[in-house]
């Protein structure tokens, strides 16, 4: 009897050592499986400065690439236009894969993201039968970025937002293997439907207030909002996206357009949160390469003929009427000028609260990174005016739409234009933003919504008719 039960017990203890080696097998299967498929990172490294601002990952987030690349022809209703996500205002480089300011990153699976090249690169043509120029550096004037976000909503709540839909578009571009169908189906699918929905919602606020349009921003409510869960308030943040090129001589300038920030390099750790980013996933080195490449951006050439005599007559004007705010050397040239004297629209200084600040300056607690110098102000900055003839249109709000505008007094500013269309008026300096083309192609702006005024700045309204056009030859040059 002794015999047997050692050898049944040897039996038992040996079923027992096999069942608990299969079950870690099985569990390292399952584990590596999950790993591969959700978590394994494939770096895509680009050698190009150029092509890392452009493509390079900020670790953004965004959807699954193969998803996003199909949703434009599966749910084309949901778009402003005919031409997919250029009609959104997106730029594409002929024979790209992504447009200018989205990056392709392999986590497990291929996703989609935001660069700050989507928000910071414009295009201009000289003429409607010209393709466009890209500028990198430029504020964009084209990409819509709440009508982006509503159309993908628009996508995770139609119901044809189904495996059955999805998987066979994408079948169109990839070979997809089984294991990746399934996933695809029971899991990818049915979490980007969910993360859609939930983009729809968290921007549900920005359905009661004047549209940005293309070549606009809300700023900072939506960290405000969403990331940071402050109660919701009535004020409205809607602005251009500034130019970020040339910023080596923008040292000891406050950043964004009321200087909430004093360092570039904290200003751009907070782009990339903007765009998605988690705090704990911030990827400095990239950050850093962004860094370095928008320091040396050039601003660039006016594309047209410059009066070389007129300019010359400009500049003195220029030295004796905006220079000290203007200039690079400028006594007040990126500083805070306060709104009391400035007196353009206030609503985006009245939207940065101490509440958002208290918060800014906990998010980096424990990271490798840190905000140390975010805090609140009471105006706006005076830009240098390096590259001003692409940086229409005017005013932290973009409610100006010419130079030659800007130097009226603002009841004989333009009331009502469109914004978005990308030929230059060489003549009054900025984008065509009349014209049966432009409204066609392009957003109307309206001052007189709240958000949206084009009083104040009255610098330069007083000089003579032949002074202003020969201040306005001269910026050209800048």
């Amino acid at each position: 009897m002794a015999v047997l039960m050692t050898l049944l017990s040897s039996k038992v203890g040996k079923i027992i050592t096999t069942l608990i080696l299969v079950i870690l097998l099985m569990a390292g299967g399952v584990g590596y499986f999950a790993w591969y498929n959700f978590k394994r990172e494939v770096p895509i490294v680009y050698k190009s400065a150029e092509d890392h601002f452009k493509y390079g990952s900020i670790n953004s987030g965004g959807i699954p690439f193969f998803i996003w690349e199909v949703l434009p022809n599966l749910f084309a209703e949901h778009l402003p236009g005919p031409d997919g996500y250029q009609s959104l205002g997106f730029i594409w480089e002929e024979g790209k894969e992504m447009p200018v300011g989205v990056s392709k990153t392999i986590v497990g699976f291929p996703r989609q993201g935001s660069t700050c090249a989507l928000c910071h690169s414009t295009t201009y043509r000289k003429s409607p039968q010209d393709l466009p120029t890209i500028v990198l550096g430029a504020p964009t004037q084209k990409f819509d970025s709440i009508a982006n976000i509503r159309f993908l909503a628009a996508c995770g709540n139609d119901p044809k937002f189904t495996p059955d839909n999805i998987i066979p578009a994408i079948e169109a571009n990839h070979n997809l293997s089984w294991s990746d169908k399934l996933l695809y189906r029971y899991v990818i699918i049915p979490q980007t439907q969910k993360a859609l929905m939930g983009l729809g919602l968290g921007f549900a606020w920005t359905n009661s207030r004047p549209d940005p349009g293309p070549g606009r921003i809300p700023s900072f409510n939506p960290v405000k909002f969403i990331n940071f869960r402050l109660p919701l308030d009535d004020t409205i943040d809607n602005v251009d996206d500034p130019a970020v090129w040339n910023l080596r001589k923008h040292k000891g300038f406050y950043y964004h357009w009321d200087g909430l920030e004093g360092s570039l390099t904290e200003t751009i750790i907070m782009g990339a949160l903007a765009a998605g980013t988690k705090p704990d996933n911030v990827p400095l080195e990239n950050l850093q390469r962004v860094e370095d490449f928008i320091r040396l951006i050039p601003p660039p050439d006016y594309p047209f003929d410059i009066d070389p005599v007129l300019a010359a007559q400009g500049k003195p004007i220029f030295d004796n009427k905006c220079a000290s705010c203007h200039a690079f050397g400028g006594d007040r040239t990126g500083t805070v000028i306060p709104i009391q004297e400035v007196g353009t629209d206030d609503h985006r200084i009245e939207m940065w609260t101490q509440a958002a600040v208290d918060k800014y300056l906990a998010v980096g607690d424990g990271q490798e990174w840190d905000f140390t110098q975010v805090q609140k102000q009471n105006g706006y900055v005076a830009v240098a005016l390096d590259g001003i003839w692409l940086r229409a249109p005017y005013l932290h709000n973009g409610s100006v739409p010419y130079l030659t505008d800007l130097l009226e007094v603002p009841e004989k500013r333009t009331t009502t234009f469109y914004r978005g269309y990308d030929v230059y008026n060489r003549d009054k300096v900025g984008f065509v933003s009349e014209g049966t083309t432009a409204e066609t192609e392009g957003f109307k702006y309206d001052t007189h919504l709240d958000g949206n005024s084009n009083q104040g700045h009255l610098y330069g309204t007083e000089l003579s008719s032949e002074d202003k056009q020969a201040l306005v030859e001269y910026l050209k040059t800048l």
